[in-house]
């Protein structure tokens, strides 16, 4: 969980947020163990995590480069997320001049949506949420310039990482203003709102694709074919010959783009001295690509796959 504190009222919006981001690999149970010891206190520093997770064989990765406020026209933004097993849970502030709007999304979907004109907001765990609002109280005043709340807020995130290692000591501030009439500014939250949404579902969309792709590629790459009959040779021009694959075999190029389906030729060339025949067999023996009769090595720029 990351700690966002964000101050939204008549002057503008600023909003300061941490770069530390977390990922567990282990049992399910330990891992939800580990964070209830890190989010009620229990656990202080880094060095206290990394002896706890070994104690409760949990692999720990921690970075300190995650970008969690942002800007968006006139608009601060910052989200805080907690990744479950099929969705990608998001919770995010938008704020600008007299305006703010929180939002909860599932995936790219708006399932809760709480507005206000003026407030002091804090994301964050149990601990560093009481943390950050105890020291809220001790060092903020609203008479305070939208720069030096930042300087403000930037210090509570520096003293509170020595206090819990779910805060990194790194962190980013935006400020952000309008000059929008009042009764402007939550159409206004709305239009920006939209558009960062329908670019979180553009980006999901890509992603998936992405992942189809990859998952097609590696059962793909399951087929190719290290040993056995390919084809045999269909024509011949000099050392360029055309081999027609078998009915079980397929060729792609390095892109994974389909170039032949089985009964179709593909070109090779015969290396060497040796020479091919009409109806040779083509096969890989070895992992080397060859004619069955001479053992003639064969070169192309192809990729043999067994038909799935």
């Amino acid at each position: 969980m990351s700690l966002i504190i964000a101050y939204v009222g008549k002057k503008g919006c600023v909003m300061a947020g941490d770069k530390r981001r977390i990922a567990y690999f282990g049992s399910k149970e330990e891992r939800e163990l580990l964070e209830q010891e890190i989010y009620t206190g229990e656990i202080t520093n880094d060095e206290e995590l990394y002896a706890r997770a070994e104690e409760l064989d949990i692999s720990l990765k921690i970075t300190d480069d995650a970008t969690k406020v942002k800007s968006l026209e006139n608009v601060a933004v910052g989200e805080v997320s907690s990744r479950g097993t099929m969705e990608t849970k998001r919770k995010r502030i938008y704020g600008t001049t007299n305006g703010f709007q929180i939002i909860e999304l599932t995936g790219s979907e708006i399932i809760n949506r709480k507005r206000g004109d003026s407030s002091i907001i804090v994301f964050g765990n149990k601990i560093t949420k009481s943390l950050a609002n105890e020291m809220l109280k001790k060092r903020w005043k609203p008479s305070f310039s939208l720069k030096y709340m930042g300087d403000i807020f930037g210090q509570i995130l520096e003293d509170i990482s020595k206090k819990t290692p779910s805060v990194g000591t790194k962190y980013d501030v935006v400020i952000q203003q309008n000059d929008l009439y009042i009764d402007k500014v939550q159409p206004y939250l709305d239009e920006v709102i939209e558009m960062d949404i329908n670019l979180l579902a553009k980006f999901r969309a890509k992603l998936r694709e992405d992942l189809l792709q990859q998952n097609e590629t590696i059962k793909l790459a399951s087929t190719i074919i290290d040993e056995g009959p390919v084809g045999i040779v269909d024509s011949i021009d000099d050392k360029m010959i055309q081999v027609k694959l078998n009915p079980d075999v397929r060729a792609f190029d390095i892109n994974w783009k389909l170039l032949a389906k089985p009964g179709e030729n593909v070109i090779m060339f015969v290396e060497g001295d040796d020479e091919a025949l009409l109806e040779d067999q083509v096969v890989i023996e070895n992992e080397v690509l060859c004619i069955k009769r001479n053992k003639a090595n064969l070169k192309c720029d192809i990729i043999l796959c067994h038909l799935e």
